[in-house]
């Protein structure tokens, strides 16, 4: 039996969700363009817990989304499950943000693609078979009529996140479903996190560091 705190910071959508053995107890997310994730995050936390009726002591694992995404969503949800492994002293889990994405599709497709906006005309990526095993490595890289040649020859795709709009644009055949509203959710993360779990696939506390796949870039306002 593992009682599972989930944490999903990686794009504007702040989830938390709390799971028993992978079924989900408590659910609490606010997508918004405003990236409230440090005002919103441990408020999502406590109204989880109270939800459920279970306390922080009871918790047998933290997980959270490890990225890639935004700089500042990883930082804000990876040092609120650090803290809360250091102090309850249990086990702290990722999962990969585009593998929980993944999970989403519930459709039948010879591949699904999550994509998660970056610069310009750059997402975040990767590729997963129908029967969600990942096929390719996560990849920051520029959308142009080659992208993802290999797999949409003949093939169903699915493409969702917040990047995929860019691919819209680019990209067409009949084929080709897109999703351009998904984003990253803690409802995903249950079964993942409960699957790492059992199998103690446990990171280090004190080293674990996001999965940024770029370097941070201070964006200034124009004057």
């Amino acid at each position: 039996m593992g009682i599972i705190l989930n944490l999903e910071t990686a794009t504007t959508n702040c989830s938390v969700s709390l799971a028993k053995d992978g079924q989900l107890l408590a659910l609490k997310e606010n997508n918004t363009p405003n990236y409230s994730h440090a005002e919103q995050l441990h408020v999502f936390i406590a109204e989880c817990m109270e939800e459920a009726k279970v306390s922080l002591n009871r918790l047998d694992a933290v997980a959270v989304s490890k990225g890639p995404g935004s700089y500042t969503g990883l930082r804000i949800g990876v040092s609120a499950a650090k803290g809360l492994c250091f102090s309850l002293d249990i086990p702290l889990i990722s999962i990969a943000t585009l593998t929980s994405m993944a999970g989403q599709v519930t459709e039948p497709y010879d591949y699904i693609i999550p994509v998660l906006d970056a610069r310009r005309m750059e997402v975040y990526s990767a590729v997963f078979d129908g029967g969600l095993n990942q096929i390719r490595d996560t990849r920051a890289e520029i959308i142009d009529e080659r992208s993802f040649e290999s797999y949409i020859q003949d093939k169903t795709v699915h493409i969702l996140g917040s990047g995929a709009q860019k691919i819209k644009e680019t990209l067409s055949g009949e084929l080709i479903s897109f999703d351009t509203t998904s984003v990253p959710s803690s409802k995903e993360m249950a079964l993942l996190s409960h699957q790492k779990y059992l199998e103690r696939d446990f990171e280090d506390v004190a080293y674990f560091e996001p999965y940024y796949l770029k370097d941070f870039m201070l964006q200034t306002k124009k004057k």
